[in-house]
């Protein structure tokens, strides 16, 4: 009996293959790691890539220092978010989270130390996990999604604590208030639920569609981003971009952007805010639009500031979203360069 032949892929069709991946990715999510000088992307996939800004950032880059040091299958469907500690990477796809050791990723030994996965309702439920936040105070990590709650997990033993629900449609951002600590949520609903952990029960809702200066009924009434800062958040998605006085629960500056931003981001005195378009928005507080700057990608997704104190030379802005480049900016004013999967 004939021993059966394993089937490989010829080259040319390989590069091919790649070729036409590359033209279809989109890159969900980012993450720095602990050092400060490399950058995880995640992409629709289920892959992890690995750049180094060191490399990159060099004044001996070459085009090579703009490629993945290691690209690795994470998940069978998309990297939807990605988070960093000081020592673990973790990564959301469909119905799970995975914890990857940064360590062990340079020395591309890519394997996972862990994967767990919400008490879901059903063992057929597998809704995906749009957004992944770490709590340092309380050493957790809460996750959301489509299951419209917010699960919360203890990174010391690795059990989920509790679920937080009050949403009515999927969960697609999360901010965290670190004072109290608070954690803001964001979804398909329309609202912003703000929960207190400790209590574990919602304490704050702002149904933003309601408010007529926010409200866009031709694009809908998701949340698609949020971020806070001390007593202020910034939301937007199809409502329009606003900013929020959190103890009164009063809209104080709404940012004449009409097409819907997917994320958004406190920077020193500005907002930053990125999504349909290639451009990164800098805002002015009071509202006014102090700069775009165009990317390379025809919508954006996903904002990182690098501020990891370990590698000032490496303190930029990275844009991803619907192409497989990741724009980098060394200043807000322009793009200096992008990484490529």
């Amino acid at each position: 009996m004939e021993r059966a032949v394993p089937y490989t892929v010829p080259l040319g069709q390989r590069e091919v293959f790649q070729a036409l991946q590359r033209l279809h990715m989109t890159i969900f999510s980012q993450s720095v790691s602990p050092c400060g000088k490399f950058l995880a992307s995640g992409n629709n996939y289920g892959q992890i890539a690995i750049f180094s800004l060191s490399a990159a950032l060099s004044s001996e880059a070459k085009e090579e220092s703009k490629k993945p040091i290691v690209t690795f299958q994470a998940h069978d469907g998309p990297v939807y978010s990605m988070v960093s500690t000081d020592r673990h990477l973790f990564s959301a796809g469909d119905g799970e989270v995975k914890a990857w050791l940064w360590v062990e990723i340079l020395k591309k030994g890519c394997k996972e130390l862990w994967r767990r996965q919400p008490p879901y309702r059903t063992s057929l439920e597998v809704p995906e996990i749009n957004a992944l936040l770490l709590v340092p105070k309380e050493n957790s990590l809460i996750l959301a999604g489509g299951d419209c709650q917010l699960h919360t997990m203890d990174l010391e033993t690795g059990t989920f604590t509790q679920a937080l629900r009050g949403h009515t449609d999927y969960i697609h951002c999360l901010a965290l208030r670190e004072r109290n600590p608070e954690v803001l949520s964001g979804g398909e609903d329309g609202a912003v639920r703000l929960w207190d952990l400790r209590m574990a029960k919602e304490v704050q809702t702002i149904e933003v569609y309601k408010h007529e200066e926010c409200s866009r009924p031709h694009n809908g009434r998701w949340i698609g981003c949020l971020a806070t800062d001390s007593d202020w958040m910034v939301c937007g998605g199809g409502p329009a971009l606003t900013l929020w006085h959190l103890r009164s629960s009063t809209p104080t500056t709404i940012f004449p952007m009409w097409a819907p931003q997917k994320h958004v981001t406190f920077y020193q005195d500005l907002i930053l805010s990125a999504g349909q378009g290639p451009c990164v928005n800098q805002w002015q507080l009071s509202g006014e639009l102090k700069a775009q700057v165009p990317g390379s990608s025809p919508g954006l997704l996903s904002l990182s500031l690098n501020q990891q104190p370990a590698a000032p030379e490496c303190k930029v802005l990275t844009a991803a979203g619907s192409s497989c480049r990741v724009d980098v900016f060394t200043n807000l004013g322009y793009r200096a360069f992008s990484l490529s999967f």
